[in-house]
Parts: structure tokens; C-alpha cells; sequence
């Protein structure tokens, strides 16, 4: 395994932090019989999780277990436990000879996926002309962080600077008080948006703001798991829930099938985007949220990738690369002068 680090092309800002670099693990491994399958995991510290100090160890403790015959996934963390599931996954997607959407879901089919832009939170002009940028490639959905500054300036300033004929989605990443979430989407609702992401913390606060507003609510944060998916249907949390898959630590991103869900990027390097977007293609093609874009379009935040081929982006078309299992090949000068 190798950890390594994707400059961002501008500072990462969210409520939660400031990113300059985005630091994961490539996980490599060959079975007895010579196939080989890639992992990729990120630690989710801004979120309360390990750090990559963290999650290296523990992927060499499993890789010395797997290497002793144990391959169980049993109570490993997210990050490193979707690392593992992918590399055995695309390594048997190899052995088979099929694209790894294929193992997730015998009927899925290859497509392209619809995705947002995501915006970093600034001032109101400098989120404008980040929506721009995005907007010249052909998105049409963008994704704002918001908690961080005048959070309906910044929506406004999209909205008024687009026009009506895109959709504005948002995402607090649980930094609002529950009164403040109700005022601010009270604010918000008149620009129109599509849904808010996690705007406060714990499914309890979801379900009471969800009660009094009409935006659509997406939890994040607060479910990463079926179980959790469970809990949330069962109290009228939220509308859907949105998975990254180093968060809910498995291929099945239908999380059960409690709510509907769609994919969202953890700021993966391009072996978990690729993951992520087979496990999309795995998702149901009817139904709520069905037709929702998806936050898998990360990749233009960051000015270098370790991928000699891979998922290719087409404006907001995001395809896996070709080929069976992930699609991905390893640039391996690229590898060497990113790894930590």
C-alpha cells in the first residue's frame, strides 16, 4: 500500500477546515492466483474520524490477516474497510472479466452519470466565478458549502448570476443550530434549491427541521449505514441520504434501500471516484432521487492524478474507464512523486 497526496488546484474550505492537499492510500494487492485488484481509502478526520497515520496501520494489519488466509472485513473503519472491499472486489471483477458495476448488480448496465459541481465556500463573487468556471464545462447542478460565510449572499449571488435554469443544491455539513437551519432555509427557499444536505447535526435535529420546511433534506454525516438508514426512515429524518463510500465503508451504496440514495465523493483520488461510480451504476434506475446528479465530479478540484487511465469526465459526465473491474490503471511515475 502506498499513501500519497492530490494537490487541489485552490484551497479545499468548508465549514469544516481547509484542505490545501488530499492525502489517501492506494491499496494493491494480488490474490494466490496472480490477479490483482486496487483499494483506495481516505481518512475522514475533518469529520471526527482516524487520520491517514491511522488508517495506513490498520490496512497492514488486515493485508498481514489476509495474507494468513482471514480476508473478514469485520471491524474495520469505513475508510479502510471500503479500501479492502474494492481491491478483492475488483480483483475477482478481473478474474471474471466483467466491470466491476456488473459483480455489484448482474443487471446494471454501462452509462453515463450525471454530476454536480461543487463549490468551496468563499465570498459571494468568488463563489460565483468558481460557478462559472463550472458552468462554461456544461454543469447545470451546483453544490454549495455553505456555514462557513454569508451563506445566503453566496446562494444568491449563483442564482442571480445563472439564471433560473440551474439547480442549486446546498450543504452545511451539520455546522447550523437547529433555529438557525429553520431562518436560513426559510432564506434560501425563495432562490430555489433542490435539497440541502445535512444542514444540522443528528437525525433527531433532521426530523424537527425537516417537519416545518419544504426543501428537500439529504443526510450525510448522520447515516453510514443501513441500520442508520433505517433509523432515519423510521423517524421522517430526511428525504434521502447521500453515501460516500470511505463514510458507509461498503460497495452496496443502496444502504438497504430505506431511502434513496445517490453518490457523493469523500475527495477520493481516482480509484474511489471509479468505485463510486460503479456502485452508482449498481443503484435503481426508477424511483425518488433516481435521476439525482451525483457528487462525483471531484476530480477537477485537484491539479494531478496517479491514474494513467481511469473514469473519464466529460463536462458533467462522469464514465468509468473501460475495461473489467475498476477501469483503472496506475500511472506509476505519477504514483512515486505523490506518495508520502
Amino acid at each position: 500500500m502506498i499513501p500519497y497526496a492530490l494537490p487541489f488546484r485552490e484551497p479545499y474550505v468548508t465549514a469544516r477546515g481547509r484542505l490545501d492537499r488530499r492525502e489517501m492510500v492506494l491499496l494493491r494487492i494480488r490474490t494466490a492466483d496472480g490477479v490483482t485488484g486496487l483499494g483506495e481509502g481516505v481518512p475522514l478526520s475533518l469529520r471526527g474520524g482516524g487520520t491517514l497515520v491511522d488508517l495506513v496501520e490498520e490496512l497492514e494489519a488486515w493485508v498481514v490477516r489476509a495474507t494468513a488466509g482471514d480476508n473478514s472485513l469485520a471491524g474495520m473503519s469505513g475508510p479502510a474497510r471500503i479500501a479492502a472491499e474494492t481491491a478483492l472486489t475488483d480483483a475477482e471483477a478481473h478474474r471474471r472479466e466483467v466491470p466491476m458495476h456488473r459483480l455489484l448488480d448482474p443487471e446494471s448496465t454501462p452509462r453515463e452519470l450525471h454530476c454536480n459541481a461543487t463549490l468551496t465556500a468563499g465570498s459571494p463573487g468568488q463563489v460565483l466565478e468558481q460557478a462559472e468556471r463550472w458552468a462554461a464545462d456544461g454543469f447545470t447542478v451546483f453544490k454549495l458549502k455553505l456555514g462557513a460565510g454569508d451563506d445566503v449572499a453566496q446562494v444568491r449571488a449563483v442564482r442571480e448570476g445563472l439564471g433560473r435554469e440551474v439547480d442549486i443544491r446546498i450543504d452545511a455539513n451539520a455546522s447550523w443550530r437547529p433555529d438557525e437551519a429553520a431562518a436560513k432555509l426559510d432564506a434560501l427557499e425563495p432562490l430555489g434549491i433542490e435539497l440541502a444536505e445535512q444542514p444540522v447535526g443528528g437525525l433527531a435535529a433532521m426530523a424537527a427541521l425537516r417537519a416545518g420546511t419544504d426543501v428537500p433534506l439529504v443526510a450525510d454525516e448522520a447515516v453510514s449505514s443501513a441500520a442508520e438508514a433505517a433509523e432515519a426512515a423510521e423517524a421522517g429524518a430526511c428525504d434521502a441520504v447521500t453515501v460516500k463510500l470511505s463514510k458507509t465503508g461498503t460497495l452496496d451504496a443502496s444502504l438497504g434501500s430505506h431511502l434513496p440514495t445517490y453518490l457523493s465523493s469523500a475527495l477520493d483520488g481516482p480509484v474511489g471516484i471509479a468505485a463510486a461510480a460503479h456502485a452508482a451504476l449498481a443503484l435503481p434506475r426508477s424511483g425518488p432521487f433516481s435521476d439525482v446528479a451525483h457528487g462525483l465530479a471531484t476530480s477537477r478540484l485537484f491539479s494531478e492524478t496517479i491514474a494513467d487511465e481511469g473514469s473519464s469526465l466529460t463536462g458533467p459526465w462522469l464514465s468509468p474507464g473501460p475495461g473489467p473491474g475498476l477501469g483503472v490503471t496506475i500511472d506509476e511515475a505519477a504514483l512515486q512523486r505523490l506518495r508520502l
